[in-house]
């Protein structure tokens, strides 16, 4: 049973992170926020607000930041990892350096293997062995949202019924639902392809080519991703719930979406470097979308979308000339 005495640590005091903490500690449990910036943590224990990443929240006194990992790890029930799914493997290897064998791991991290194209709870296996609690949450959140307190669902799968239902007991309240999954691969697939395609959508809209044109991204997106979720044994069912056409429709079509601003930015003229830069946080898809490719390569499935925006993101074509082949694919029975 979950109390008040069980610890969560949260690694990541990037915009998500901090709302997680922010969540979880209003929820009544102590949590530990780490992160690599020391100055950061610093600003925020004396500020009691995340002002680089999430400005304007004021947070809970229960979130203790600490940036020695050992320290923060060292007594933790529960880790939570909400950071770029790069550096997920090493953040894994410290954990099972750090942390007790009974202590659960469970992420916000949407996207892939970077070095293996491995799904991120393979790697949990391999470095942290298959007895290790662990789970995926996922779906349609945005961190202002959830950190404000507004209404917000997701799913949570996990390696065991146990665990996830102990997972859901530290996230769920009032106005968090969260439902449970036993695809514990499907609910990462959404969460890691759906930025892709909002720098699809993002493209488009920066092209000023219309709803339209979007609606169709969204759409087509989502038959590639069944196309390659079919091949990799993920259920139907999973890929049309909240972790995924609920976070790809969220993602693709609301700015708050670091992916789609991205788009935006390259549809509007800008080169990826430029984009990057003006954004000032990790923009998931630009990773996710070279993984995605080579998958989709190695299990000869059609993804047009997703290679049009690796192009783009490459300055290997332009914008307009990505819609352009997108357009004049031959006509086939959708």
């Amino acid at each position: 049973m979950t109390s008040n005495k069980q610890r969560v640590t949260v690694l990541g005091a990037g915009s998500f992170g901090t709302a997680l903490a922010q969540h979880i500690a209003g929820n009544g449990l102590p949590v530990v926020l780490w992160a690599r910036d020391a100055e950061l943590l610093q600003r925020i224990s004396a500020e009691g607000e995340n002002k680089k990443y999430l400005p304007g929240v004021s947070l809970d006194t229960a979130i203790q930041c600490e940036s020695d990992l050992q320290l923060a790890l060292a007594n933790a029930d529960h880790v939570l990892i909400a950071l770029p799914s790069q550096h997920f493997g090493t953040t894994v290897e410290n954990i099972h350096r750090f942390s007790s064998p009974s202590c659960g791991v469970f992420w916000a991290c949407k996207g892939l293997d970077v070095e293996s194209g491995r799904f991120l709870s393979d790697v949990v296996v391999q470095k942290l062995g298959t007895e290790r609690r662990h789970a995926v949450i996922s779906g349609p959140t945005f961190a202002k949202e959830l950190a404000c307190g507004m209404p917000t669902a997701i799913t949570v799968a996990a390696n065991s019924k146990d665990y996830a239902g102990d997972v859901v007991k530290l996230l769920h309240s009032a106005l968090f639902r969260a439902y449970l999954s036993e695809d514990i691969r499907g609910v990462q697939m959404g969460g890691a392809f759906k930025n892709i395609y909002a720098i699809a959508a993002g493209i488009s809209d920066g092209l000023q080519f219309g709803a339209n044109a979007r609606v169709a991204v969204i759409t087509r997106g989502l038959a590639e991703l069944m196309r390659l979720g079919e091949v990799l044994g993920i259920s139907v069912e999973t890929l049309m719930g909240l972790s995924g056409v609920g976070d790809l429709i969220l993602t693709c079509t609301d700015d708050q979406s670091r992916n789609r601003r991205f788009g935006l930015a390259l549809g509007q003229g800008q080169t990826a470097s430029e984009a990057l830069a003006q954004i000032g946080q990790s923009v998931e898809g630009v990773v996710a979308t070279r993984v995605a490719l080579q998958l989709a390569q190695k299990h000869q499935v059609s993804m047009p979308i997703v290679e049009q925006v690796h192009h783009v993101i490459n300055a290997e074509v332009t914008p307009t000339a990505a819609v352009t082949a997108l357009l004049s694919r031959p006509a086939k029975p959708e």
